[in-house]
């Protein structure tokens, strides 16, 4: 069986390989969908072998694969049509250094936004001005039906105890936005992590400015 999906696995790589190299961005959404292909064709082979019934184990390890590969590149376009849209819809933010947008694997995106714009000092509402561009968000979300978790970060000022509730109320506001903007309970979570996961030192205002944030993971919804 190893054998097998290895050699699926070399199949798929030298497609991609041997595709004409277009322009950056047409390359990069196919090698997001290619990418995509190699994943679901090895996991699906793995289940194809486990569930194939009829004594003939190859057969359900192929069928499990070209299924697999056909569904990871499918997400994977998906997901880079999403990353696009955000990026088009988003587009004032990021020259402001609002929003950073970050494609972290083939089926997630992680926005991050700078905290100065989303909520003032030591509060859990949101900024009036950081409305739009939730609303921009769920718009977004809505259109490619997907699933977000939100995740709170705070500095290090203040007691770890009250940092760790201050980030989980306000991934919680975020949360609830998206909600009341339209999108289904059932593909939104939120979470706070506090101080414990810094981008940078918070020793200086810069570093502690950084650690200040509110993170978007965005998935497809699950089936």
């Amino acid at each position: 069986m190893r054998l097998l999906i290895s050699t699926l696995c070399l199949f798929l790589l030298s497609a991609c390989a041997t595709q004409p190299m277009p322009h950056q961005g047409a390359q990069q959404d196919k090698n997001h969908a290619a990418l995509g292909a190699i994943i679901g064709a090895v996991a699906g082979a793995v289940v194809g072998g486990q569930l194939d019934d009829d004594g003939n184990r190859d057969k359900g390890i192929i069928l499990g694969a070209l299924v697999g590969a056909a569904s990871g590149a499918g997400i994977g376009h998906t997901m880079d049509l999403q990353e696009q849209a955000f990026r088009d819809e988003l587009a004032a933010e990021q020259r402001r250094s609002d929003v950073a947008i970050e494609r972290v694997r083939d089926d997630l995106l992680k926005l991050t936004f700078d905290n100065e714009i989303t909520f003032d000092f030591n509060q859990i509402s949101i900024k009036p001005s950081f409305l739009n561009s939730l609303t921009k968000v769920s718009q977004v979300m809505a259109k490619y039906q997907s699933s977000a978790q939100v995740v709170g970060h705070t500095d290090s000022r203040g007691t770890e105890a009250y940092n760790q509730l201050l980030s989980e109320r306000r991934a919680a506001a975020v949360a609830n936005y998206l909600i009341d903007s339209g999108i289904s309970a059932s593909l939104i979570d939120s979470e706070g992590r506090g101080e414990y996961e810094p981008r940078e030192s918070n020793v200086t205002e810069a570093g502690r400015a950084l650690n200040r944030r509110v993170e978007l993971f965005i998935r497809p919804q699950a089936n």
